[in-house]
């Protein structure tokens, strides 16, 4: 049997490891890509070193670009050669720190004409958590196709809509698809040097306010009356501690990308983490809080048939996404480049995707 290298965790906050899996043969609506790039997320790190939701050894990545080399027998739409980027994490063999992806068709959509996999794999997994956050969480309209004449109906457009941590990938997909979609009612939060990137991600009238000092945040914009709210950072001191000062209204409904950082990774410090944003600090009578679960959102037939294989690569073609800026992470091999990443993600990241090469084309 074939086989081929992944990257794994053996215990938390312990050296990542070189593992060597057998290569899977796709059987059903499988397709099996060789992965050529991917990129390291707060996930990762989350997984390596904080153990979270992690049976060792655990192949990390959930980011896949690569060429297709096999398809199962009821594959419909894509074919041995298609270039395709998707968000893949299920099981081992769906994970993208590997050199051979195994995954559903509907998992992976095809890389657009003039973009390249380093720029495609900067879309998948927060594209994803972007579009399910905003439609399930937040309970807005995005339909795709949308239609020519379509704007948001009444009782949505006058949402007063806040972006806590907009130059986060996350943040950034949120608000060029509000800005798509016609909500204008839109602020964000952001640190000064990333003002000029969020200008270009929202839709006119963007409101943009630096979230430092946090006293200066809150407030100005506690007088703000909010009605939905993305938690883009879920950092309990970071952001939801002061988005519980500012959000108030009744009805308003926040949003929170888990899981709660506690205690953020550092060299030489354990993270320590939260999945209950309703409860680890006080929040105003009415205010409903709900943690963002990006793994569900297969639960909705409609995004689990589409919202990947159409939705995201139609986006991407027509511009109303965009490819964000990349770090690409070098190193001499697949180990080194992943460790390198996980370093810099302790260290923290603005306004830009950590990608790195799996294999050579």
């Amino acid at each position: 049997m074939s086989t081929h290298a992944a990257i794994v965790t053996v215990s938390p906050r312990s050296p990542l490891q070189v593992l060597q899996l057998p290569t899977p043969v796709p059987t059903a609506n499988e397709v099996l890509i060789r992965n050529l790039w991917t990129a390291s997320t707060p996930l990762d790190l989350h997984q390596a070193d904080g153990g979270l939701l992690v049976t060792h050894p655990q192949v990390l990545g959930d980011g896949t670009a690569g060429t297709v080399t096999a398809v199962g027998p009821e594959v419909k739409r894509l074919k041995v050669g298609d270039r395709v980027f998707g968000f893949t994490w299920r099981n081992p063999k769906e994970k993208a720190h590997q050199e051979f992806v195994c995954a559903p068709e509907k998992l992976l959509g095809v890389v657009p004409e003039g973009v390249s996999f380093q720029e495609a794999v900067t879309l998948p997994n927060n594209f994803v958590t972007a579009f399910h956050t905003l439609v399930t969480d937040l309970h807005l309209e995005l339909p795709w196709p949308k239609p020519e004449d379509w704007s948001p109906p009444p009782n949505l457009a006058t949402k007063q809509i806040l972006i806590w941590g907009g130059s986060s990938s996350v943040g950034q997909f949120a608000l060029q698809l509000l800005n798509y979609y016609g909500y204008t009612h839109v602020t964000t939060t952001a640190s000064p040097a990333n003002h000029p990137l969020l200008r270009r991600c929202g839709p006119p009238g963007l409101r943009i306010h630096n979230y430092r000092p946090a006293s200066t945040a809150i407030s100005t914009l506690s007088q703000q009356p909010f009605d939905l709210v993305l938690d883009c950072i879920g950092s309990l001191s970071g952001s939801l501690t002061p988005i519980s000062r500012i959000v108030s209204k009744t009805g308003a409904v926040v949003a929170v990308l888990l899981p709660v950082i506690v205690v953020p990774a550092t060299e030489h410090e354990k993270p320590e983490y939260d999945m209950r944003p309703e409860e680890v600090v006080e929040w105003a009578k009415g205010v409903e809080v709900v943690g963002v679960r990006t793994h569900h959102y297969l639960d909705n037939e409609w995004m689990g048939e589409y919202l990947q294989g159409v939705v995201m690569p139609g986006m991407l073609d027509r511009g109303v996404v965009t490819p964000q800026k990349q770090r690409v992470v070098e190193g001499e091999t697949m180990v080194e480049r992943a460790e390198k990443a996980r370093g810099i993600l302790r260290e923290g990241v603005s306004g830009e995707r950590l990608v790195w090469r799996v294999g050579e084309e």
